[in-house]
């Protein structure tokens, strides 16, 4: 089966992290986020998958030269001009020639959901398309797909207010798709999927919806694209160690390769190779990425560095995102939620409180 991977946007939240490196190319314990999607595609059946482009798309076509990753073949489709969620759809999909029934993910979402079962569905209801659904205890900031018993979705309510939702079940970003759903989308304009497409098939009466309460987690936020970590560490997914490769040393407690640590690490942590945590630091329920320093007297709480950074010594870093080879100087404080950029340098003694730190 093929499938549709949408990676096109410019996660804009997760900035400035994401001004030099695409958000699904971001690592999840030390992992790319999109190798952690095409993962879960490929243990229910898919062997080719279309990557949907749009931003900074180098960097997918640079990370696999090989047109291959987490046992998936890839093809690139790079949007001339932004299309919106339809429109994106429809341009991969005919560049990747789909005549089959296919399905379409978010390149950003991170899911158990059981993709055979929805197949299945979609297959048994004779569907023209099929929505994975997902409960939610506010449905408020989301859309909400009410269905009626055989599943039929019946209409789509954006954001309701609390106390007046149809359903505590949104739309959880998977979709199963027939071909003749390419023939809704207009070629020459942006076209959404929630707003124009899925509402025309709702008309038509050829939209479905399975729920699945399965993991689920859009990581577009900060605190998201950190959550997204613990639940990794901490066993909330069924993925078996939380990167290949990686060894616990103690409950939740991880290394992968061969790092130095000779300071406290205390779970749900990973230290991974090359890095070094001096005598005297201390890393609680965080990610210490390849090749990072934490000097002699730092902390890092609940936080993740990536590939090369540095705390300097005595520099306090609490639930925040740390860029590739950024420098936390000496005695500094970095307090939730800041995210620093790639490269980026923070002062000695500085205080970083809840901010974004430039390359």
């Amino acid at each position: 089966m093929k499938a549709v991977v949408l990676v096109g946007g410019e996660g804009t939240r997760l900035r400035p992290l994401t001004l030099s490196l695409p958000k699904q190319m971001l690592p999840i314990v030390e992992q790319p986020m999109i190798e952690r999607v095409l993962g879960k595609l490929a243990a229910h059946g898919v062997d080719e998958a279309v990557l949907s482009l749009g931003y900074l798309p180098g960097a997918f076509m640079r990370a696999y030269p090989s047109g291959e990753a987490a046992s998936v073949r890839l093809s690139y489709a790079v949007e001339p001009a932004p299309l919106d969620t339809a429109g994106a759809v429809r341009f991969a999909a005919r560049h990747a020639g789909v005549e089959e029934t296919f399905v379409v993910v978010n390149g950003d979402v991170l899911t158990d959901m059981d993709l055979d079962a929805l197949v299945a569905f979609h297959r048994a209801r004779g569907a023209e398309g099929t929505i994975s659904l997902h409960p939610v205890d506010d449905p408020s900031r989301y859309g909400v797909v009410p269905t009626d018993e055989q599943g039929r979705v019946t209409a789509f309510v954006e954001k309701p207010p609390p106390g007046k939702e149809p359903t505590h079940l949104i739309n959880a970003g998977t979709y199963v798709l027939e071909p003749s759903v390419l023939d809704r989308i207009a070629d020459d304009r942006r076209v959404s999927i929630e707003r124009e497409t899925f509402p025309a098939m709702v008309a038509d009466g050829t939209l479905f919806a399975l729920a699945d309460p399965a993991y689920w987690l859009d990581t577009g936020t900060p605190e998201a694209f950190l959550a997204a970590h613990w639940d990794v560490l901490e066993g909330r997914r069924a993925d078996g160690p939380p990167v290949a490769g990686a060894t616990e040393v103690a409950p939740a407690c991880w290394t992968l390769g061969v790092p130095k640590v000779g300071g406290e690490v205390l779970p749900p942590a990973l230290v991974a190779d090359g890095a070094v945590v001096e005598a005297g630091a201390s890393v609680e329920g965080a990610v210490v990425g390849r090749g990072c320093l934490v000097a002699v007297g730092a902390r890092v709480v609940r936080s993740v560095l990536m590939e090369g950074a540095l705390v300097g010594p005595g520099a306090s870093v609490k639930g925040s995102l740390v860029g590739p080879g950024a420098r936390i100087g000496e005695g500094s404080d970095v307090r939730p939620v800041s995210v620093i950029g790639a490269g980026a340098t923070v002062a000695a003694r500085a205080i970083v409180d809840g901010a974004r730190v430039p390359s």
